[in-house]
């Protein structure tokens, strides 16, 4: 399945995404907002996009580095890992957080206005750095009135710096972490944990827990990959997106 390139409308002028829509589209669908790993819109984050649109979803992922200079769509190079992983974090270094987000929020409002998208069913799905890039944008979103209809969040690396705007994020929910995270620790993951869940008092919250996982365990890298995880991971993910945004009359 291909994509082909949507612009986004925001405050800095537009900035390009890539469209996934399913095959054989008759009305409209629900949407999802994929935001990226720090290694850009990669082969693999690309797939995933794909997947998700074979799911019957309208998947619209922004290329967040085309704000660099030189831009940049995604991270190929995999020959060695350390170097890979510091030039990954160094390209985030460079995009602001704060235009991040806004980017992120202006690609819901681009998805929701396209017109194969039932635009009450729009979701967000991040990975590592687009983990918690999500999970900022669903708060801010809220605070605006126009919150997307869920969030999945796999290992959002930046979350436990975003704890205090968990209140704002009421929103179903599912995050996935590996309890063998070298870079988001149990004990954060726990904090986590219970800022998200409010202390287990948000019922459409559900946090899942994967076994030996590391950090970006569904990534397909051989240093990172977790094929037990990732599968039972992706398996929720479709169950969880299937109930709160297919299943809504």
């Amino acid at each position: 399945m291909s994509a082909t390139t949507l612009p986004i409308p925001t405050d800095s002028g537009d900035l390009p995404g890539l469209l996934w829509l399913p095959e054989d589209l008759e009305q409209p669908v629900p949407g999802l907002v994929v935001l990226q790993e720090i290694f850009g819109l990669s082969e693999y984050l690309q797939q995933r996009c794909a997947d998700l649109a074979a799911l019957g979803y309208a998947v619209l992922a922004p290329q967040l580095f085309a704000r660099l200079d030189p831009p940049l769509v995604g991270m190929e190079d995999w020959d060695d890992i350390d170097s890979w992983l510091s030039e990954g974090m160094a390209l985030t270094g460079r995009l602001p957080w704060e235009r991040a987000e806004a980017d992120a929020i202006a690609a819901l409002g681009a998805l929701r206005a396209h017109g194969a998208v039932h635009s009450e069913r729009v979701g967000l799905v991040g990975f590592c750095y687009g983990g918690g890039l999500a999970f900022a944008a669903a708060a801010s979103a809220a605070a605006e009135d126009r919150p997307p209809s869920s969030l999945v969040s796999y290992y959002g690396s930046a979350l436990p710096t975003l704890l205090d705007r968990a209140a704002q994020v009421e929103i179903p929910s599912l995050h996935h972490f590996g309890t063998a995270d070298a870079f988001i620790p149990m004990e954060q993951v726990t904090e986590i944990r219970r800022a998200v869940t409010a202390d287990d008092t948000r019922d459409q919250v559900r946090f899942r827990l994967h076994e030996g996982a590391g950090h970006a365990f569904d990534n397909p890298h051989p240093g990172l990959h977790h094929a037990e995880a990732a599968e039972a991971a992706w398996q929720q993910t479709a169950g969880f997106l299937a109930e709160t945004l297919r299943a809504r009359g």
